[in-house]
């Protein structure tokens, strides 16, 4: 039988105890004559006695209950209970050890309940941030992780979103002033980005531990580019695409009225014509390819790119229209380069862009040169991807007749041209620096521009290299 360790102390205090009414009831016989002194005192010895053996054992199955109950709660096995030999401790052992599994029941269900949560919580796309009652984060999924480049758990949350109206809504709902509020908000950097948020309070939710409300974010960045650019577009083509349309137009009636019968007249018509729909197709063509960068520009690529096999290929292409002018495109690209972070016909249309304008915009029987190398200084304004790693570096230089420097800060804004008369002569549509610009800014990397009049334009880009 396995039963608790008893001190003879305690036995024979509990036993004294349990005799007590016999002495005393000895005590009254023997005050009032009926019984001598010493035959009480030796019957209440005795009474004592016989109760010993009954103490020790009773004592023993308890502490050995006990000790079962205090081995439970330290997470002991139900099977190592003691054996009893009475009814009452038999039913208090087994009401215990039915509590014990239902404990133990309820536990594994809080715990799987737990796990679900938080898997649920990783696993969804919108970033969630988990508050308590002091506006501190209590957890964060995923999502919110890669937002905020970092986990916030156990910051304040005016230090992780720092938006006025965000936490307003938030001390709303935690002031119970409100069950819950949503707002809208922009983080501006590293790229701009608008975000729906929602605060819900978490009353009754025990799963959630310490948190009270549950901040919830969704990305409305790809609803808001398509606005504007559904609107831009409409008011830049129609304003573009104007001056050719009437071209084209007043050309067409020439042709059918006047110079229906002009054979000369008609086929120079007719090639001013191609000329003016090819810089149409053009222009549509760079207006949506901006679109299109502009809806992603909020989403960072992840691909790995070889720069320089770009490089090469954008120079081969261009040696037809660099060749009859005498140009030659100079190629500096270091060794053993590593690759960026980015997307590859992205950065084919930023490498012809740039190639494209030095060779149209140098001057006759001069160099473009390109250099691509391992950055080894960083210019001001470089943001966090490019502090956080080596950075390649890409340089493009013409020698042309160069740019003022109050035309520098605004060479990337759509339609903006030095010379008009000259840019629409060969060709341009005013777009090609916007749709460079862009394109860095969704690769996180910068864009400098660096021109002197009379000595040529260098056009340098600043790209994150992809981490091994």
């Amino acid at each position: 039988m396995n039963r608790g360790t008893v001190t003879g102390g305690r036995v024979l205090l509990f036993a004294l105890f349990l005799s007590s009414p016999t002495a005393i009831m000895l005590v009254v016989l023997a005050g009032a004559g009926r019984l001598d002194v010493w035959p009480a005192l030796g019957t209440w010895v005795v009474v004592t006695s016989l109760l010993l053996p009954l103490v020790r054992s009773h004592l023993g199955e308890l502490s050995g209950l006990a000790n079962w109950v205090r081995s439970l709660a330290h997470g002991g096995d139900i099977a190592s209970a003691p054996a009893k030999d009475g009814v009452a401790l038999a039913e208090i052992a087994a009401s215990v050890a039915a509590l014990r599994r239902l404990w133990q029941q309820r536990s594994n269900e809080l715990a799987e309940t737990a796990r679900w949560n938080a898997s649920l919580l990783e696993n969804l796309p919108d970033p969630l941030l988990l508050l308590d009652s002091a506006r501190r984060v209590v957890r964060a999924n995923r999502a919110a992780t890669r937002l905020f480049g970092r986990d916030p758990a156990g910051a304040d949350l005016a230090a992780v979103l720092r938006d006025p109206g965000v936490t307003e809504a938030v001390q709303a709902v935690l002031s119970g002033a409100a069950a819950s509020r949503d707002c809208e908000f922009t983080q501006a950097i590293p790229v701009e980005r608008t975000f729906a948020a929602r605060v819900d309070r978490l009353d009754g939710q025990p799963a959630f531990e310490a948190a009270i409300a549950l901040l919830t974010l969704h990305e409305l960045t790809a609803i808001r580019a398509m606005e504007r650019m559904r609107a831009d577009f409409v008011a830049n083509a129609s304003h573009e695409l104007r001056t050719p349309l009437a071209a084209l137009s007043g050309f067409i009636e020439t042709l059918q009225g006047p110079a229906r019968d002009d054979e000369e007249a008609r086929e120079k018509f007719l090639g001013i014509m191609a000329e003016q729909s090819g810089r149409m197709s053009r222009l549509v063509a760079d207006l949506l390819s901006l679109s299109r960068i502009e809806l992603n520009e909020h989403s960072a690529p992840s691909e790995t790119v070889d720069l320089a096999r770009l490089v090469t290929s954008a120079a081969e292409a261009l040696k037809p229209l660099a060749n009859p002018r005498g140009m030659e495109l100079a190629l500096d690209i270091a060794p053993d380069l590593p690759q960026v972070t980015g997307q590859p016909d992205e950065l084919a249309q930023l490498l012809q862009n740039l190639m494209d304008n030095a060779v149209k915009y140098g001057n006759d029987g001069t160099s473009v040169e390109v250099t691509l190398a391992l950055a080894e200084t960083l210019p001001p304004g470089a943001g966090a991807a490019l502090r956080s790693g080596p950075v390649v570096r890409l340089a493009v230089r013409d020698h042309g007749e160069g740019i003022a420097p109050e035309h520098l800060p605004r060479l990337t804004e759509r339609f903006y041209r030095v010379d008009t008369a000259r840019s629409r002569k060969m060709g341009g549509t005013g777009l090609g620096l916007a749709i460079v610009k862009h394109i860095v800014n969704r690769h996180r990397g910068l864009l400098t521009i660096d021109s002197r009049v009379g000595e040529g334009t260098t056009f340098t880009v600043w790209l994150p290299a992809a981490l091994p």
